[in-house]
């Protein structure tokens, strides 16, 4: 596949515990980003609330997105996994800052474990430069 890109930042979390998968690929016209948790990039634990663990995802997807040269206002679809979906409001309350007029199709879906303890998750799906 020739026109399959690995996208890599420093700016973002580098894969968790050096598990094999890329945090995007860059293929067919869209940026497909792995999940990302709200771990900053060096640390090795998630902190803080749901809000700020939500920033932090954001941050993280922005990072790697304009790596790509793609962007958060080209998001077409996300999924995120909650550890508590009675976070529901206050998660979708920091995702609607950052997803603007045209929010992408989504999925919000409670699971029964994240890794590191995180209490949110997600993965994306973006339309490449």
């Amino acid at each position: 596949m020739s026109d399959k890109r690995v996208v890599r930042t420093e700016v973002a979390p580098a894969p968790f515990q050096g598990a094999p998968y890329s945090q995007a690929i860059a293929a067919g016209g869209f940026v497909f980003v792995s999940g990302q948790l709200g771990l900053k990039p060096g640390d090795s634990a998630v902190s803080g609330g749901i809000e700020e663990q939500t920033e932090q995802v954001f941050a993280n997807l922005k990072a790697i997105l304009e790596e790509a040269g793609s962007g958060l206002d080209r998001l077409v679809k996300t999924t995120v996994f909650l550890q508590h979906l009675d976070d529901f409001q206050a998660m979708n309350a920091v995702y609607a800052k950052h997803v603007g007029e045209q929010p992408p199709a989504r999925a919000t879906v409670e699971v029964a474990k994240l890794p590191s303890g995180a209490l949110v998750e997600i993965e994306a799906i973006a339309l490449s430069p």
